[in-house]
């Protein structure tokens, strides 16, 4: 029998000292997911989690719950917990209720605007560019997050914010902005120059409109990666539809 490899996401955690609370282990587990340290369907061993952080699987185990409830971790009795795997229908499904929540947030981030917010979102969109020019993807894909965030922040709706930052987290593993092409991400950063024009000049109705418009390119965008990365799953014929 050839021994089992190591899983490379023991080698990501990061552990200051044994013996950490739960909160700790579930906040660092859920840094390496997210941080897209390790790809969709890496193996998450519990016996050796918990001997990392010098804990029981006890801990490990109702973290690990935790973040099958966010969906970014699954598990299978014959194969154990993994980092979640989306389907490329699963994925276009997240990128829809993404684009929802956050044109359902711009009207009232226009109108709630203050300078500050106003220069946050400048501010985001000049890192963006640096990463264009930089051809950066991984920097790309981070700070685009923080470009979208920095729009919808301003809204102060902040139960909608939270429900639109979840379903931005279910999408993280696949890192969806590394691994399109760099014309992509220069067409979608086009579009974000164009919603900072209407974001600074307080046309809420336009920037709906270049909003709307950025996610059906997005959405073309993102139809490229299921034939492409490896990091989306099949689709389980076998299951009931």
């Amino acid at each position: 029998m050839r021994p089992r490899r190591r899983s490379a996401l023991l080698a990501c955690l990061v552990v200051d000292a044994p013996g950490r609370p739960q909160q700790a282990i579930l906040d660092e587990l859920r840094r390496v997911i997210l941080d897209g340290s390790v790809p969709p369907g890496t193996p998450i061993p519990l016996a050796e989690v918990a001997e990392l952080f010098g804990v029981s699987q006890i801990p490990v185990r109702e973290a690990l719950k935790t973040l099958i409830g966010e969906g970014l971790v699954t598990h299978r009795s014959n194969s154990g917990y993994a980092v979640a795997q989306l389907t490329p229908q699963e994925l276009r499904e997240m990128y829809i209720v993404r684009e929802t929540l956050e044109v359902a947030a711009l009207a009232a981030a226009v109108a709630n605007a203050t300078d500050e917010d106003r220069a946050a979102v400048v501010a985001a969109n000049e890192k963006l560019q640096r990463a264009i020019d930089d051809d950066d993807p991984v920097a790309y894909h981070r700070l685009s997050r923080e470009f979208h965030l920095a729009l919808t922040r301003p809204s102060r709706l902040h139960r909608l914010l939270r429900m639109l930052e979840s379903a931005w987290n279910v999408t993280e593993p696949v890192q969806s902005m590394v691994h399109v092409s760099r014309a992509d991400r220069v067409a979608l950063h086009a579009d974000h120059r164009e919603m900072v024009e209407a974001f600074l000049a307080g046309d809420g109705e336009r920037l709906r409109t270049l909003a709307e418009a950025h996610a059906q390119r997005l959405n073309t965008v993102i139809g490229k990666l299921s034939a492409e990365t490896g990091l989306l799953s099949l689709p389980d014929i076998s299951s009931p539809q």
